[in-house]
């Protein structure tokens, strides 16, 4: 039986079974529609509950997606500054944390990348031996590629064919390959950009248009060639009955009884207006928390801080790794058409613990570019910045028009290959909840102890290499020269596993100590640096959580069992 048969057949199984108890509104509620969120809605609704989703994020089509991020008020999420796009970009004394708010989540901005990490990963972290993973993950990433519609990357982009060079002379080509991306390409040799009927569930998903390679793929998709959520795990969950509320927030979680088994009272209320903001509660059997790492991370601490769930462990905000991730690049003169392909179409290993990937923006999308400067290398003290000063000089005086051209953000995307690197060495900060000194009127979350290293070693010497290679200027990010702070795409932990409260926030089943019914399924649950793109970590991590959970009637029976067991 296929995916989309079976899917059809449970559906239509539990139709008649999506009843609420008196007073409940839905029995699961689930807390954002990333990967996590997107993935617990769809096997929720497959299993008869009843289900709904609350996004603060708009919903986005390929109709109403920016043509660039030029349009910052359709780019980035800042609801108070009247900026509702999906791209939210958080600052913190040790980090710069980039994500994404939208209905699909991070699927709608992220790179596409979907990559199977070192089994080394599940020996490392506070999920160490908790199951055995390298036995049990295998089949759940399976399922979660065949959702996602994983496949090998098709198309080399001039970035891709430079990283494969430069890698050749430093002396890792070996290591070279194609990323493995959620992108529909069509048949082989057909026309980029040609319609298809559902490619994937046998005609029960969503027609698809074959990719073009436009380098657009984290500015969303407009072409409708992106596996994102909602064309695959949050399209079946709407298609089975969830509903998702779009541009609404989670303000509070009560439970209805000391440790939730009697449910949940959950408050919401819009996230784009500020007059009217429509609160309302609901009452739910169960709440899943996959608001991201940073989302869930702050809603449990202040539920805890409230007295509202007095129970979640000390571990929360503990252990946030933002897998030793470090952005540089080369920028290169006149028009080498940096900006055609995917956007993460290729990769290396410089060593076992360092991973790069070629990452590449839209034609006309430089706005990042306003955060790109000149790389200053091996200085991690306040000295950094006269040596940055002095390689600004340096470039202006001996190449003038090119330095001048190099450092405005004009040009960028065609211009540059953006080296993302990552590390699997294990180091992290915390996260804390409280008042800022310098604003006292509320509790805010804020990073806590030692630095993560900006600066990369290996990742740089081999970015100065692949500039002189290229006739390029080697680049990093302001935040790195000015501030010392490195920026993630992929923050991790913060509610991660462990063998109790005293070890971890969630069981390996993702339920959350202390609490009934009530679940962790997104970034925030992982408990090592991955070294890799984490979204299909993340997903087949929530499909192993919601294997545990019973189909509704089963459920029901063996409740109705166990009242005339005890009778």
């Amino acid at each position: 039986m296929t995916e989309a048969e079976a899917m059809t057949k449970v559906a239509k199984t539990n139709a008649d079974s999506r009843g609420v108890a008196d007073g409940f509104d839905y029995d699961y509620m689930v807390i954002g529609s990333g990967f996590g969120g997107s993935v617990s809605a769809h096997r929720l609704t497959q299993k008869g509950y009843s289900v709904a989703v609350m996004e603060a994020g708009k919903r986005w089509t390929a109709e109403n997606l920016p043509t660039s991020n030029w349009k910052i008020w359709r780019w980035l999420w800042r609801p108070l500054l009247g900026l509702r796009g999906f791209f939210n970009v958080r600052w913190f004394r040790h980090v710069m944390i980039l994500q994404g708010n939208a209905v699909g989540g991070g699927s709608i901005t992220y790179a596409n990348t979907l990559l199977v990490p070192k089994e080394s990963v599940w020996r490392e972290g506070s999920w160490a031996g908790l199951q055995d993973w390298e036995a049990e993950m295998p089949r759940h990433y399976s399922t979660a590629r065949k959702m996602l519609g994983v496949t090998e990357n098709r198309i080399l982009g001039p970035a891709d064919l430079a990283l494969k060079d430069v890698a050749e002379e430093w002396g890792c080509g070996d290591t070279f390959y194609r990323t493995q991306v959620g992108v529909f390409f069509g048949d082989e040799g057909a026309e980029p950009g040609a319609r298809y009927d559902d490619p994937y569930f046998d005609g029960e998903g969503p027609d698809r248009n074959s990719c073009i390679g436009c380098g657009g793929c984290m500015v969303g998709c407009r072409h409708n060639a992106k596996n994102s959520l909602d064309k695959n795990y949050l399209y079946f969950a709407e298609k089975q009955g969830a509903e998702v509320f779009a541009e609404t927030k989670v303000v509070d979680v009560r439970p209805l009884n000391d440790d939730g088994s009697d449910g949940y009272e959950i408050t919401t209320v819009s996230s784009t207006r500020f007059l009217r903001r429509n609160r309302r509660r609901w009452k739910v059997k169960s709440v899943v928390f996959a608001a991201s790492s940073l989302g869930t991370q702050e809603l449990l601490f202040k539920m805890r801080d409230r007295g509202r769930l007095p129970h979640i462990s000390p571990q929360l905000g503990k252990r946030v790794r933002t897998n030793a991730e470090s952005l540089i690049g080369v920028r290169r003169p006149g028009d080498p058409q940096m900006d055609k392909g995917i956007a993460i179409g290729s990769g290396v290993y410089l060593d076992e613990h360092t991973h790069i990937e070629a990452t590449r923006y839209s034609r006309g999308s430089d706005a990042m570019g306003l955060l790109v400067t000149a790389m200053t290398r091996g200085h991690s003290s306040w000295t950094r910045i006269p040596v940055w000063l002095g390689t600004i000089v340096k470039l202006i005086l001996t190449r003038p028009r090119e330095g001048l051209q190099m450092l405005l953000p004009f040009g960028l995307a065609r211009q540059t290959i953006i080296f993302l690197c990552m590390q699997t060495l294990d180091g992290y900060i915390d996260m804390v909840y409280r008042r800022q000194w310098w604003w006292p009127f509320r509790k805010q979350l804020q990073s806590h102890g030692q630095r993560i290293p900006a600066y990369i070693p290996e990742a740089s010497a081999f970015a100065q290499f692949a500039a002189e290679k290229l006739g390029g200027m080697a680049g990093s990010l302001l935040p790195e020269v000015l501030f010392n702070i490195p920026a993630t795409a992929h923050c991790m932990g913060g509610a991660s596993m462990g063998r109790n409260r005293d070890e971890g926030v969630i069981d390996y089943r993702n339920q959350v100590f202390g609490y009934r019914n009530m679940y962790i399924c997104d970034g925030s649950m992982l408990g090592a640096n991955l070294g890799v793109n984490p979204s299909l970590t993340i997903t087949a991590l929530t499909e192993h959580a919601m294997s545990y959970i019973p189909n509704k009637a089963e459920q029901a029976d063996g409740q109705v069992s166990a009242s005339r067991a005890a009778a």
